[in-house]
């Protein structure tokens, strides 16, 4: 049995295959490289999402740059910057990209960045502590956040050209599942460990082998088949930049979109307060840090595939189930934190409702990645990924000095605070247009 052979059997079973019309927004010659293309993609987003989860700057890295005494006010910037540092220069970036008739190899190149930036970190978790080791985690944060800009804008071209609209949420479905499930054994280790504390050494083996799962990751989108594509448009990239966001005036739907996943935001901003307020509830040990783990890969395993599915019939339903879930629980943690704080003290208490937080959040992924690519077709959608990208960053960074609130506010109320831009931005999602 040939390659070809191989990768059809295996992308009918996993997207069930029937309709012949699927190819339809596709050239032909891309339609017929569809199955292996489908697979290359899943396993390079799966060696990236893997990546993520193992150096996951909402659960590993605090855990790491506390247990390396770096200081508490740089802990609170690792999503802001993790997250800010790779969304607000795409619209420059997309400038760029816009010049390359063979986007994989930008992305190709942004993981082999990525790759030694998280490599780096491991190594500075082992050798540095203190003020030293926190400034150079920030530093190498940063690097490895403009890589993964690239990464962000290439892949939803690549994406467009490549698969199909109703085929492209089961790409980051299944890589996302099979991300969980490696996950949640790692997570069972830590979990065998006890009450025992893990050492320097330990934390940079972990996140030292996360670096090279890019490398991998990597190897495997370079042997994507992609067309060439149109490069109209790469002119001066600030003069570009500066015009592209008129979108934001001219387009009502986008516009709508930008608002309504700025306040999606909600489900990725709150998870680290709940894993504090975990450590205030439970403790420090690393039987916690692998349930907190465990909670995460395994929302990704049994929930990406579902949601996957989901926003290729719906990308906009998909989103405003996710906003409600993140603000029911946000309200559920707040009304146990006030009426009954000792159940928090439960060791599963709060994994579990992390658990359900994190298959809320796969869904806000999901759902916006899916109708950001369905909402528009070749460069309009380069511009449309950059601008919401950038938009959503400079929003990011300002939301990040939430934590800032904690002089005043207790951590679930925090969290509650959330919530409810969570359910505004549910509101706002019933107003976009399907985009499938």
């Amino acid at each position: 049995m040939n390659k070809s052979t191989v990768s059809e059997d295996i992308y009918s079973k996993l997207v069930n295959e029937e309709d012949a019309r699927v190819c339809s927004e596709i050239s032909e010659s891309q339609c017929s490289n569809l199955p292996a293309n489908f697979l290359l993609m899943v396993i390079s987003h799966f060696f990236s999402k893997l990546g993520d989860a193992l150096a996951s700057p909402k659960v590993v890295l605090p855990w790491v740059m506390q247990s390396i005494n770096a200081p508490l006010y740089l802990i609170g910037f690792l999503v802001p910057i993790r997250e800010s540092g790779s969304l607000i220069p795409q619209l420059l970036i997309a400038s760029y990209i816009r010049r390359v008739q063979v986007r994989k190899w930008i992305w190709v190149a942004g993981s082999l960045i990525q790759a030694a930036a998280i490599s780096s970190i491991g190594l500075v978790a082992w050798q540095l502590e203190g003020s030293s080791a926190g400034w150079s985690i920030i530093a190498l944060i940063t690097l490895f956040s403009l890589a993964r800009g690239l990464c962000s804008v290439a892949s939803k071209d690549v994406i467009g050209k490549t698969i199909p609209k109703t085929r492209r949420g089961q790409v980051n479905g299944w890589s996302a599942s099979a991300a969980g499930l490696v996950t949640v054994g790692v997570a069972g280790v830590l979990l065998l460990s006890g009450e025992s504390q893990p050492t320097t050494l330990m934390y940079a083996l972990l996140i030292g082998g996360a670096g090279l799962l890019w490398i991998i990751a990597a190897l495997f989108y370079a042997q994507i088949k992609e067309q060439p594509g149109a490069t109209e448009g790469g002119g001066n990239a600030l003069r570009e930049a500066i015009q592209r966001l008129s979108i934001m005036r001219d387009d009502k739907p986008f516009r709508r979109f930008v608002i309504t996943r700025s306040l999606l935001l909600c489900s990725a901003l709150s998870a680290p307060y709940y894993v504090v307020l975990g450590q205030k509830n439970i403790g420090t040990a690393a039987s916690l840090l692998g349930l907190f783990m465990l909670a995460s890969g395994a929302a990704s395993l049994f929930s990406a595939p579902i949601w996957g599915r989901f926003a290729d019939v719906s990308s906009r339903q998909v989103m405003i189930i996710a906003a409600l879930m993140t603000s029911a629980l946000g309200l559920a943690v707040y009304l146990l934190q006030t009426l009954h704080s000792d159940w928090l003290a439960v060791s599963w208490v709060l994994p579990a409702l992390y658990f359900m937080l994190s298959i809320a959040h796969q869904g806000v992924r999901i759902g916006r990645k899916t109708y950001v690519v369905d909402l528009a077709e070749g460069n309009k959608r380069t511009d449309y990924v950059a601008v919401s990208n950038t938009l959503i960053g400079l929003i990011l960074l300002l939301m990040g000095f939430l934590g800032a609130l904690g002089a005043v506010l207790d951590v679930s109320e925090i969290i509650l605070l959330l919530s409810v831009l969570g359910a505004i931005g549910a509101a706002m999602a019933m107003t976009l247009p399907q985009a499938e």
